[in-house]
């Protein structure tokens, strides 16, 4: 038996009036979802424990089986072991951001975040710039480290715990109130706008119609975690397809595989195909039991607040993600239970994360059924199914 969670990150929305009163996953056109959902079934699931933020890191511990109260140590020491850095117990790792900030007002504090991932920049740009901030900002104490895309890593050497605003719960807002309570902290983002305001790629950014990459932007503080390996966890010998450190990092910290896909960059015209047929080598050519496929698009586009992009985004992902895995998976012969969830949803109405339960699909080869249900939230709360704590999902995916 074989199994896979494909995770479409923040897919769960709320209704929307210009979408005639549906989701994004109500509305968009996923026949390979639906037909899984009638042949399977459907239902909601709580992935964030209550009293925990709704991050994709709590989210994601959460359905892999990990249970966030127990292994939670916060997000960027997880982005640190994919990008490979050994933490010490005295490190704090913290996000950084390369985010855009408006450029009118004349104080720092006054300026309001435009977007979190300055229009989904490449890594390649981002390098760039974040080794202009290093060379004037680095020290012995902090250390900066390149991630993926807008997404990078700063390590502080005898470092402590802040609570720090994630820039994706606050666009469009004035940043004073949300900078950090540390000033060195502070001072270092407001350094970091006056070397990146004027570089050479940004003014090339404007130029071309795109947000600048123009501001550092830190949040996630945590210590070194210290995950359970996912095989002793479940019996399954487990791989991770991911673009995104967050992912890789609990892949690494779980002693999953993880496995590189050319062209997978977290956006929305990413290497969809190429995903999907990792997923299925993994499992048909290379004896692992369990796949784990995240995209990240759905997410993106909710915190761009794009209803069209998104619904998008959830087309892209059952055409080019969950059919072909299907496909190739009946081809091969093998038996296989395949489950469909986001973490979290990211309604477009507040461009953020909630910790409202989200709707599962889970499909079963040798059980199919027929039924009139499709996939999305509406009906999954209607199907009267419900597990109560996400880190239990894994379980019932595996009938352990």
């Amino acid at each position: 038996m074989k199994y896979v969670i494909v995770l479409g990150d923040g897919m769960a929305d709320r209704p929307l009036e210009e979408l005639q009163g549906m989701t994004p996953l109500e509305y968009a056109k996923t026949p390979n979802m639906d037909k899984l959902a009638a042949e399977g079934e459907i239902g909601m699931v709580h992935t964030i424990p209550d009293g925990m933020s709704p991050g994709s890191d709590t989210a994601n511990l959460s359905v892999l089986g990990y249970d966030p109260k127990i292994y939670y140590s916060g997000r960027s020491p997880l982005e640190a072991l994919s990008i490979g850095v050994d933490m010490k117990p005295t490190d704090v790792s913290l996000r950084c951001n390369i985010v855009t900030l408006s450029e009118e007002e004349e104080k720092y504090e006054d300026k309001k975040i435009l977007d979190h991932s300055s229009g989904e920049i490449s890594t390649e740009d981002a390098a760039v710039l974040l080794d202009a901030v290093r060379k004037e900002l680095e020290t012995d104490s902090y250390k900066f480290y390149v991630g993926t895309s807008y997404r990078h890593l700063l390590i502080w050497d005898q470092g402590k715990i802040l609570e720090l605003t994630p820039p994706h719960d606050v666009l469009g807002q004035t940043i004073g109130q949300y900078l950090p309570s540390d000033d060195m902290l502070s001072a270092m983002m407001k350094k970091s706008y006056d070397i990146l305001k004027g570089h050479p790629i940004n003014i090339e950014r404007k130029k071309q119609g795109l947000n600048p990459a123009n501001s550092c932007w830190f949040w996630g503080a945590g210590t070194r975690p210290a995950l359970s390996s996912f095989q002793e966890k479940t019996g399954l010998k487990g791989a991770m397809v991911s673009a995104v450190d967050l992912l890789k990092g609990i892949a690494v910290g779980a002693s999953m595989k993880n496995i590189f896909v050319e062209g997978a960059n977290g956006g929305l015209h990413t290497n969809y195909e190429g995903k999907a047929k990792a997923a299925v080598d993994i499992l048909t050519k290379e004896n692992y039991d369990f796949v784990y496929v995240h995209v990240e698009a759905p997410d993106e586009m909710g915190h761009q607040g794009s209803v069209e992009k998104k619904v998008k985004a959830i087309e892209f992902l059952d055409e080019r993600v969950i059919a072909p895995i299907k496909a190739g998976l009946e081809q091969s012969g093998e038996e296989f239970r395949m489950l469909v969830m986001p973490d979290h949803p990211t309604p477009i109405s507040i461009r953020t994360h909630t910790g409202d339960d989200v709707p599962y699909l889970l499909y079963d080869s040798r059980k199919t059924q027929s039924q009139t249900w499709k996939y999305n939230e509406r009906e999954a709360a209607q199907s009267g199914n419900r597990i109560a704590k996400g880190c239990e999902m894994i379980n019932y995916l595996i009938e352990k």
